[in-house]
């Protein structure tokens, strides 16, 4: 291709080219477009369509600064959800234990005085069973109120992290009722012996 098909400032024009003046024969420049050196030393302007690369490498380095900016949000929530988790389960344990002592104490004569000992030591079993790691600081309390025996049992929930003491997630369960008893049907209340 000669000069000829070169515009007067050495430039090549674009026939067809959408970026072309068709009636002078030049390039009309867009924001696009990008200048360059012509085959005389004279300045051109070329389109250039902006490609993804081109538009990744003005944005590098802002997808590590999003993830630096969510990634700690992110950790935070799975954690709570792992401690709300333990917690429950936790929770459970301790309610599992407190209902099979209780069961002992209520199914144990009235006049029966080693029932809080054997009720204390079933839920203590229970606990080592279970989840021993899982509920810390246990106590075991079996109570006695009128006819109504039972167990209370209070722990604390493993923490997911432990470098936060004042966090301390208290677990306490307590169930009862009534001593299982020979009721007479005169409507008296408590148990004949």
């Amino acid at each position: 291709m000669g000069d000829h098909h070169r515009d007067r400032r050495g430039c090549r024009p674009r026939p067809g080219h959408p970026h072309t003046d068709s009636r002078r024969g030049e390039t009309v420049r867009d924001p696009g477009q990008v200048r360059r050196r012509g085959r005389r030393g004279r300045w051109c302007s070329a389109v250039i369509p902006a490609s993804p690369e081109r538009a990744r490498g003005r944005e590098r380095g802002a997808t590590v600064i999003e993830l630096a900016l969510i990634m700690p949000v992110v950790l935070a929530l799975i954690l709570l959800v792992v401690q709300v988790t333990l917690w429950a389960h936790g929770r459970q344990i301790a309610d599992a234990a407190a209902r099979e002592g209780a069961r002992i104490a209520r199914s144990a004569g009235w006049d029966s005085t080693d029932w809080d000992g054997r009720a204390r030591r079933r839920a203590e079993e229970v606990v080592d069973t279970v989840g021993p790691e899982l509920l810390k600081n246990r106590q075991v309390e079996p109570w006695e109120e009128g006819d109504q025996r039972g167990v209370q049992v209070t722990g604390t929930a493993v923490q997911v992290v432990p470098l936060l003491p004042e966090l301390t997630f208290t677990v306490t369960a307590r169930f009862g009722g009534p001593v299982e008893c020979f009721r007479p049907d005169d409507g008296s209340e408590g148990c004949e012996e």
